[in-house]
């Protein structure tokens, strides 16, 4: 019995013991990463080179967190008590999670992309409408990116709600997509 004991522990100490284990990034598939990161299609670039910037937290004031369109953000956000959303999100977060509400401009009709970096809900808000979204998956292997959804959008302005982070910061990009 000593020896299945020893021999079942054996796995668990060696996982324990290896901290660059807890470092390699996770996929969805369970596969390892690789040190380097991955080479993202064009419009994913700046997912590497992010801004940094605060999420506004009332939906009233987003515009003051502008984003821009193709340029990765490193949003710094607040307790989800102290939100007050543009429209009350579909799946509100608890009161130990993060969000914020950021804004940002469509020039020319087409599909948008919002990527992030975690499992957060996202709402885009127009006219005090959430929006439906028309696809949504997650980013290539090994980028870093954990969701992406889709929309189609006019020309105006939006206002992008992150609900329920499990942490105060998220990387976000909202950027064309490619169809």
């Amino acid at each position: 019995m000593r020896k299945r004991l020893t021999f079942l522990a054996l796995p668990l100490l060696a996982a324990a013991s290896a901290p660059a284990l807890a470092q390699q990034m996770a996929e969805p598939s369970g596969a390892a990463c690789p040190a380097s990161s991955a080479a993202l299609p064009p419009e994913l670039a700046s997912w590497k080179t992010p801004n940094a910037l605060t999420a506004a937290t009332d939906g009233a004031a987003a515009s003051a967190a502008g984003l821009e369109i193709g340029q990765a953000v490193d949003l710094a956000l607040a307790p989800t008590p102290s939100v007050t959303y543009a429209l009350r999100p579909e799946r509100p977060g608890g009161s130990v999670s993060s969000g914020g509400v950021a804004a940002f401009h469509v020039v020319k009709a087409g599909v948008y992309r919002v990527a992030i970096d975690s499992a957060a809900w996202l709402d885009v808000v127009s006219d005090g409408k959430s929006l439906e979204s028309i696809s949504h998956g997650h980013g290539p292997d090994c980028s870093g990116v954990r969701k992406m959804v889709d929309f189609r959008l006019d020309p105006g302005v939006y206002v992008l709600q992150i609900v329920g982070n499990g942490s105060p910061r998220i990387r976000v990009l909202v950027t064309t997509a490619s169809r």
